[in-house]
């Protein structure tokens, strides 16, 4: 299992909108194969500013994800009208994992 956390720049006045589309991301993240839970967090200091925590079966499944076609179609819209910038992806592997990987 990997957690790979999304953080997401908005621009002002369109956070509805991002909160809204999450809902057809979170959709097309349920249906893809090894997806587990995914939640939408916003910094409470700045409210452009948002997190997508997900939990994934591997680093496999989440690449498959990002590269697919359901994927592009509910994201695309938002990169020149939503967002302010791309959007920064860390992966989250449990110590066992990233002990193994140095």
């Amino acid at each position: 299992m990997i957690t790979i956390g999304m953080n997401y720049d908005v621009r002002p006045g369109k956070e509805a909108t991002f909160e809204k589309s999450f809902d057809d991301v979170l959709a097309a993240m349920e249906i893809m194969p090894g997806h587990s839970e995914s939640y939408l967090y916003k910094a409470v200091k700045d409210e452009r500013k948002y997190l997508v925590i997900s939990e994934w079966s591997d680093e496999g499944a989440f690449t498959s994800f990002v590269r697919s076609e359901t994927f592009a179609q509910v994201t695309s819209w938002a990169k020149s009208e939503i967002l302010t910038g791309r959007p920064s992806h860390t992966i989250y592997r449990p110590e066992s994992q990233a002990a193994g990987a140095r």
